[in-house]
């Protein structure tokens, strides 16, 4: 599946780290309140993305098992959905710069399942202990995301559901540094990671990418 692999789900996690500042920002503020007073924030934001990286870990699965029955039910299905992936790369990239925000009609479709979802972290609240942050972590790994959706059309893609879940854990894994960062409350940091500059250079680096993608996908469909 062109070079869809872990290793380029984590880059594309590291460089969608300045998205997840603003769109999780203030996620991981009112999370630091749940905290019991001298607990480690360190332990329950490790255990919290623990569960939010599970989440996505699944969500690859169940997407990549999905995309494995259409590539083989349709004529040049893989081909289709690795183009359709790619191009999703493309408006990733613009959304993240700062061209376009297209992504965000995607998210809206997504906020009527977390509507159903949402409720339920609220009873978890205040933690009593770690692993209480799991399940917390869990749910908001469900939060519509405009740069989770981009990489799920990567599981998509990915011929299995044990690629897609492979794609996703990656991914979910290069996001981890900025959450961690977050939470500790590193706010310079959170300053240059939402700096426009930085913004359009991750962009940049991410339409490059998605440009390449394009044409590995063009190659291929021509074997």
């Amino acid at each position: 599946m062109n070079d869809l692999s872990f290793l380029s789900a984590l880059v594309i996690g590291l460089a969608g780290g300045v998205h997840c500042v603003g769109m999780c920002g203030g996620i991981v503020g009112a999370f630091s309140y749940a905290i019991p007073k001298g607990g480690s924030t360190r332990l329950y934001s490790f255990t919290y993305n623990l569960g939010r990286i599970a989440s996505y870990t699944i969500a690859g699965a169940l997407t990549g098992w999905l995309g494995q029955i259409v590539s083989q039910q349709v004529d040049q299905g893989i081909v289709i959905l690795q183009f359709m992936s790619s191009v999703f790369l493309v408006i990733l990239a613009l959304y993240i710069g700062g061209w376009w925000h297209g992504l965000t009609k995607v998210e809206a479709i997504g906020r009527q399942f977390w509507r159903l979802l949402q409720p339920w972290s609220k009873k978890i609240l205040p933690f009593k202990g770690p692993l209480h942050a799991l399940p917390y972590g869990a749910i908001w790994g469900w939060l519509p995301c405009g740069l989770v959706y981009s990489v799920l059309t990567w599981s998509l893609a990915s011929g299995s559901a044990l690629n897609g879940a492979q794609i996703m854990l990656g991914f979910g894994l290069g996001t981890l540094p900025i959450m961690l960062l977050m939470a500790l409350g590193f706010e310079k940091s959170k300053a240059y990671l939402q700096h426009p500059l930085t913004k359009k250079f991750m962009g940049i680096l991410l339409l490059f990418f998605a440009l390449f993608q394009l044409y590995l996908t063009f190659k291929n469909s021509l074997r």
